[in-house]
C-alpha cells in the first residue's frame, strides 16, 4: 500500500483579501485533496484562520457522515460576511469611501478607538435588516457550531493552528486543536481581534489581540507533533506580496508597502528558520538520535497574481463588496488550479 504525502496547509491573515484564500481552499477541496494527500494540519492567522477553521470544520463533519461538501461552511461564511442588501451595501460603500478619503488626506484622520464605539455599534446594529452582517461573533456562530466541534474531532483529524498574541506580555499564542477547549468562537475572534476596529478578546484571564502581530501564520507549529505526523510539504496561501514593481512614492501606496512587509515579517523568519533546518538535515549536521525525529519539509506558495495583486491596497482588506468578494474567490480558485498542475 502506497502511503500518502502528508501535507499542511497554512492560511496567511488579511481580512477580506483572505476570500482569496477561501477560493483556493474550496478548490483544493472540491478536487479531493483531502483524499489523495494525508492532511495532517491547517493553520491560519486572522482572516487566514478564519479559512482555515471553517475548512477544518468542514471536513471533520465529512469525516463524521455528512453529505455536504466540506467546502459549504467555508463559501456560505464568505456570502454572509459580504454586503447584499442594498442596506448594507450603502454602508460598507461610505466605509470604504470615508477610509480612502481619510488615507489620501483629503479628510482628517483619528485613531479608531473601540471602546469608545459602542453606541455607535448599537446605533448601526439597530439600523441593519441582518443582524450578523455587523456582529462577527454571530456571523461565525452562524456557520461553525463550536459545540458540535468536539465530538467530531477524532485521533486521525487534522490539527487546527490558530494564531494571536496576548497583548500584555507580547508572546505568541497558538491555538491547538489538541486542547479542544482552545478552539472556541473566542479563540477564532482573538486571531482576528484588529486594533481600533475590534476591542481586546479576553480568554482565561488573557487578552489578545490579531495574530497578524505574531505568526502570520503559524508555519514551525507544523513540526511540534511526532515526526510521523509532521508534513512533506507545506501548502502556504500568501496574501502579502512579497515583491513590487516599483518604489511607493504616494502616501497611500507606501502605507500599503509598510503593511505588506510588516505582515510578512514572521512568516520569512519562520521560513528562513525551515530552509535552514532543512539544508542541516542535508549535510548530517544533526547527531543520529536528532536525525531520527527530523525530515526535510518542502514549502510551496500559492499567491495572488500580480495584475490582481497591483489592484489591492490596505483599505480593500476592509472592502465587503460581494462582487469583490467573488472575484477574489474565484482568483483563489483559478491560482489553486495551477498550483495542482
Amino acid at each position: 500500500m502506497t502511503t500518502k504525502q502528508k501535507i499542511a496547509i497554512a492560511c496567511q491573515g488579511g481580512g477580506s483579501h483572505t476570500a482569496f484564500t477561501a477560493g483556493v481552499l474550496k478548490k483544493l477541496l472540491e478536487v479531493g485533496v483531502h483524499e489523495t494527500y494525508d492532511l495532517v494540519a491547517l493553520s491560519g492567522t486572522s482572516g487566514g484562520a478564519i479559512c482555515a477553521t471553517a475548512t477544518w470544520y468542514g471536513l471533520l463533519k465529512a469525516a463524521n457522515g455528512s453529505k455536504s461538501p466540506p467546502y459549504k461552511c467555508l463559501v456560505d461564511f464568505w456570502k454572509a460576511n459580504s454586503a447584499n442588501s442594498p442596506w448594507e451595501k450603502a454602508f460598507n460603500s461610505i466605509a470604504i469611501g470615508t477610509t480612502r478619503l481619510q488615507q489620501d488626506g483629503i479628510i482628517p484622520s483619528y485613531p479608531a478607538n473601540p471602546y469608545q464605539m459602542d453606541w455607535m455599534n448599537e446605533l448601526l446594529s439597530s439600523m441593519s435588516p441582518r443582524k450578523d452582517f455587523l456582529n462577527f461573533k454571530l456571523v461565525l456562530e452562524n456557520y461553525i457550531d463550536f459545540d458540535e466541534i468536539k465530538t467530531l474531532i477524532q485521533p486521525s483529524s487534522p490539527r487546527l493552528y490558530l494564531g494571536a498574541v496576548d497583548i500584555l506580555s507580547g508572546s505568541f499564542k497558538v491555538f491547538d486543536s489538541n486542547k479542544p477547549s482552545d478552539i472556541r468562537v473566542e479563540a477564532l475572534m482573538a486571531s482576528a481581534s484588529v486594533p481600533n476596529i475590534f476591542k481586546a478578546i479576553e480568554m482565561d484571564g488573557t487578552a489578545y489581540w490579531d495574530g497578524l502581530f505574531s505568526q502570520n501564520p503559524p508555519v514551525t507549529t507544523f513540526f511540534k507533533p511526532d515526526r510521523e505526523q509532521r508534513p512533506d510539504e507545506i501548502w502556504l496561501i500568501m496574501i502579502n506580496p512579497t515583491k513590487r514593481k516599483a518604489i511607493p512614492q504616494t502616501g497611500p501606496d507606501i502605507i500599503d508597502r509598510r503593511n505588506e512587509l510588516g505582515g510578512n515579517i514572521s512568516l520569512y523568519q519562520e521560513i528562513r528558520f525551515i530552509k535552514l533546518i532543512n539544508r542541516w538535515i542535508e549535510k548530517g549536521a544533526f547527531k543520529k538520535e536528532f536525525m531520527d525525529k527530523l525530515k526535510p519539509v518542502q514549502i510551496r506558495l500559492i499567491e495572488l497574481s500580480d495584475e490582481i495583486a497591483d489592484r489591492l491596497d490596505y483599505t480593500s482588506k476592509l472592502e465587503r463588496d460581494a462582487a469583490f468578494i467573488e472575484r477574489l474567490m474565484d482568483e483563489g480558485e483559478k491560482q489553486a488550479t495551477k498550483f495542482l498542475k
